[in-house]
């Protein structure tokens, strides 16, 4: 198992931007993909955005490409997403995940077993 704790969120104008980090323990290597999730009020967790653990790849929801950029430190450890151009749909509890699995498994929350407490992100005037 890894322990998860994110960092970064708070409120933010329609327009604005973020960078929410998510820092790994526990494991004395670090190749195990990383992965950002989000639950909005009343709705189901979904997925937002993924990177590999060497983090040559990447994968995006429709929603967010061209907007939010999933990234990883040279030690692999720390994960970041910087998300620009927010809209009011973007707020949610936003959710690190940590674990091997394969790409086509990616978007499904039940594919990954280490999960962070989470941040709120609220996108509001």
């Amino acid at each position: 198992q890894v322990q998860l704790v994110e960092s970064g969120g708070g409120l933010v104008q329609p327009g604005g931007s973020l960078r929410l980090s998510c820092a790994a323990s526990g494991r004395a290597r670090s190749n195990y993909d990383m992965g950002w999730f989000r639950q909005g009020p009343g709705k189901e967790r979904e997925f937002v955005a993924a990177v590999t653990w060497s983090g040559d790849m990447t994968s995006y929801a429709a929603s967010v490409r061209g907007r939010f950029t999933i990234s990883r430190t040279h030690s692999k450890n720390t994960v970041y997403l910087q998300m620009n151009s927010l809209k009011p749909e973007d707020t949610a509890v936003y959710y690190c995940a940590a674990d091997s699995v394969a790409a086509i498994d990616l978007i499904v929350p039940m594919s990954w077993r280490s999960w962070g407490q989470g941040t709120q992100v609220t996108v509001s005037s």
